[in-house]
């Protein structure tokens, strides 16, 4: 592929062949041990860190260095690999790690691809429940092959607000999450990255996070947008590879908009531009 062109149809459709065969290759990993306690160990920011996640992303990074030589690799475990690539595969192996330890099964794979710095390809595995969502640019959605469409909401005091947890806004970002809450009908914490798959499938309506990670968020803008949803950073900007650490997803576009706007006026944390 030339560098800036578009991706073609044939080429989407081999890269999302591939993608599930990662998906597969994550899957053989890390099933069996869904319901074994892990060995665990704590990343210097805190964060949990298993020898799974470590396996899982070699074996995936294996199989793409053999496939597709020329391409780039960002990994939440081993970093960058030729990361300015025109072509970028993003990995996330355990994406909930805490909940897999703890047996929570909310956890799954995350697999993106960004064609210029732009994820034009996601999928989602989860293990305990065998789903696959798939997301492709210009396409539908799907979970297991059926097509998603996120729904209509009339108000924001109807909808139903995920967020991954709580405790990952801090006092300057505290603000969003209360806004959010005072405004929405429910709200629902701990979901991880099955949040945003529920939001893709209309079971949800909005869905708000920060400090997160590339890797944590990539394959969520192909996946919501074929679904009719919406999925931007804070200050309301297309999501590329350059995004973070926040996050804001609806199902309803102008349900984003209005969201949008509360966001923005209770953020402290960053300077709207």
């Amino acid at each position: 592929m030339m560098a800036g062109a578009p991706a073609s149809p044939r080429a989407l459709d081999e890269w999302l062949a591939f993608a599930r065969q990662l998906a597969d290759a994550a899957h053989d990993i890390l099933a069996p041990a869904a319901a074994m306690r892990p060995d665990v160990e704590v990343k210097a920011d805190r964060s949990f860190v298993t020898a799974l996640d470590a396996r899982i992303e070699r074996r995936l990074r294996e199989m793409i260095t053999a496939r597709h030589p020329a391409h780039g690799i960002l990994g939440e475990e081993y970093g960058e690999h030729q990361a300015d690539a025109d072509v970028l595969w993003i990995l996330d192996p355990i994406d909930g790690t805490a909940p897999f330890i703890a047996g929570v099964p909310v956890f799954g794979t995350l697999i993106a691809l960004a064609v210029n710095r732009v994820p034009v390809l996601g999928l989602m595995h989860l293990p305990v429940t065998k789903q696959r969502y798939e997301g492709v640019a210009g396409r539908a959605t799907t979970l297991d092959g059926a097509p998603l469409r996120t729904r209509a909401c009339a108000d924001l005091g109807q909808a139903i607000l995920t967020a991954s947890n709580p405790d990952f806004f801090d006092g300057a970002q505290r603000p969003v999450l209360d806004a959010l809450r005072e405004r929405t009908a429910w709200r629902i914490y701990g979901g991880c990255c099955m949040s945003y798959g529920l939001l893709a499938a209309g079971r949800t309506d909005l869905a708000v996070d920060t400090n997160l990670k590339i890797w944590d968020f990539a394959p969520f803008k192909p996946m919501i947008e074929g679904a009719g949803g919406v999925l931007s950073d804070w200050q309301g900007r297309p999501i590329t590879l350059d995004s973070g650490p926040q996050i804001l997803a609806a199902g309803d576009p102008a349900r984003h908009a209005q969201a949008l706007a509360l966001v923005q006026a209770a953020d402290c944390s960053t300077p709207i531009r």
